[in-house]
């Protein structure tokens, strides 16, 4: 046996591999939190599946958005928590269905909404968890202020925007919060429409991704755009108006046509005014069109700074909202044909309602111009995200990760049905299975008659098949009762029962 001689002894040559793979894994770990993708999370409000150009919009254009999408994975069958604002977001936030989640209706409480519970996982606690700068910035509407809901008791760094949803229906309103503290805005005060609350809160968000750009961020960008009120800054409402007069006062007629005048609440005395009731105005589908257009240069406006920082490339966006379109302080949808191919509109449980576009880019990792028709939800933002940043779920989830689907991996799990419930309008239920969906009416009045539609060949549920489909109707008719948990807060069962019996 050949010996070297003047070899360094064992256990220091040992020290030296052992300080060699320290050294090497705290490297990886390193590049594993450099490589941490950020997270935009950018949800419109009430925005229908047909309001974007790339999606079929004519009557005005989206092409930030549509670029987002040329540039991601467009999610063609994506579904909204449910057909309205809070129990929407809260199915989002807590990956739980509205037949689980703690939020299930809109309900106002001590000047904001009723809140989720303390120490609820929610999509920004678990990535604080990881590491993550977590800021929200627009309208929150899931716990009242000072409540264990608002956004910095469930996991946000910094919120800016309005607390409660329905002063979000303002868009001149006489105050913002910022985190817990409200600011007053003095251009806003009496009649006066001088600080337009969107622009100030992109603001704040474009100053967070400048503060954070050294380090993983999520951003929640739940903008009230375009909810009603319909009010657009004058610049943006020029775009659709054409000046009849020259000289002050102006007058205009409208681009798109006839107009049908809004009249909305604008007595200052009133205390619904800049408190939740809709505005007066004159050009309704001009000013819809303008807003839309807003809200795409607010993306395009992200999407910039993120370029300009270099951050780009490992950032995931995602684009999507909260529910279908709505008929509320002079929308008229079916001008724009705002829900696309689909029937129903905000607080229907018919696609309309709830079938909502979602748009995916990462551009290291998601397929530049792709396009996916897996079945997904609301609920299943937070096992995705968990999968991304490596944090365990809390609790049984009903959401399913749809990272293979970004990854272009074939081992994508799939859902074996979709549940949504609605407490207003005399109860709703619905269910997606496969091709199939169901929907039942007036449940409130003990009603058991269901709608059973095929998706795939009827996808503007136009034919009704229930009658020559029985046994899918009471597949479907159980999976209503076995897809809820009933929750003393939202009786929904004993809501069943006692109407019945009242009637």
């Amino acid at each position: 046996m050949k010996f070297i001689q003047n070899s360094l002894p064992i256990y220091t040559l040992l020290s030296a591999i052992f300080l060699i793979a320290a050294v090497s894994c705290a490297s990886s770990k390193e590049e594993e939190v450099l490589e941490k993708p950020n997270i935009i999370y950018i949800l419109a409000d009430d925005l229908g599946y047909g309001d974007l150009s790339f999606l079929g919009q004519t009557k005005f254009k989206t092409p930030n958005i549509d670029k987002l999408a040329a540039e991601g994975m467009v999610f063609t069958q994506h579904y909204a928590g449910t057909t309205v604002c809070a129990p929407s977001r809260s199915a989002l936030m807590t990956g739980l269905h509205t037949g689980h989640t703690q939020v299930r209706g809109n309900r106002g409480l001590n000047g904001g909404q009723f809140p989720l519970k303390e120490g609820t996982q929610t999509l920004a606690t678990l990535l604080k968890e990881a590491g993550y700068a977590t800021g929200a910035f627009g309208k929150w509407g899931l716990g009242y202020p000072g409540s264990e809901g608002e956004p910095l008791n469930q996991g946000f760094d910094v919120f800016f925007g309005f607390n409660s949803q329905t002063i979000a229906h303002n868009y001149y309103p006489r105050e913002l919060w910022d985190n817990d503290k409200i600011i007053t805005l003095e251009g806003n005060q009496g009649r006066e429409q001088g600080q337009y609350a969107p622009n100030l809160i992109q603001e704040k968000r474009l100053a967070f991704i400048e503060k954070n750009k050294d380090n993983p961020f999520f951003m929640f960008v739940p903008t009230i755009v375009p909810h009603a009120e319909l009010f657009a800054p004058e610049e943006y409402m020029e775009k659709f108006l054409t000046k009849t007069n020259p000289e002050p006062p102006y007058q205009y007629e409208s681009k798109l046509g006839p107009e049908t005048y809004y009249d909305g609440l604008d007595d200052p005395e009133h205390p619904r005014y800049k408190a939740g009731g809709y505005g007066s105005q004159a050009y309704p589908h001009a000013a819809f069109a303008a807003m839309v257009t807003l809200l795409d240069d607010h993306v395009g406006q992200i999407v910039s700074k993120l370029e300009e920082l270099n951050l780009l490339e490992n950032t995931i966006v995602i684009f999507t909202s909260d529910n279908g379109p709505h008929l509320e302080g002079g929308a008229d949808p079916d001008f724009f044909n705002s829900n696309g191919p689909f029937q129903g509109y905000k607080r229907d449980l018919h696609e309309g309602g709830i079938h909502v576009p979602m748009i995916v880019s990462w551009p290291t990792k998601v397929k530049k111009g792709s396009e996916t028709d897996h079945v997904s939800a609301f609920w299943d933002i937070l096992p995705t995200f968990s999968d991304i940043v490596g944090i365990e779920t809390v609790g049984t989830l009903d959401g399913i990760s749809f990272l293979p689907t970004l990854l272009g991996a074939d081992d994508q799990l799939t859902h074996s049905h979709l549940y949504w419930e609605f407490h207003e309008k005399g109860g709703k239920q619905a269910i997606r299975k496969g091709k199939w969906k169901g929907i039942k009416l007036n449940v409130f009045e003990g009603n058991e008659t269901i709608q059973l539609y095929d998706l795939e060949q009827d996808p503007g549920e136009t034919k009704d098949l229930a009658s020559e489909y029985p046994e899918v109707v009471e597949e479907i008719k159980g999976l209503m009762q076995s897809s809820r948990t009933e929750d003393s807060e939202w009786p929904f069962e004993e809501k069943i029962e006692r109407d019945v019996k009242n009637n």
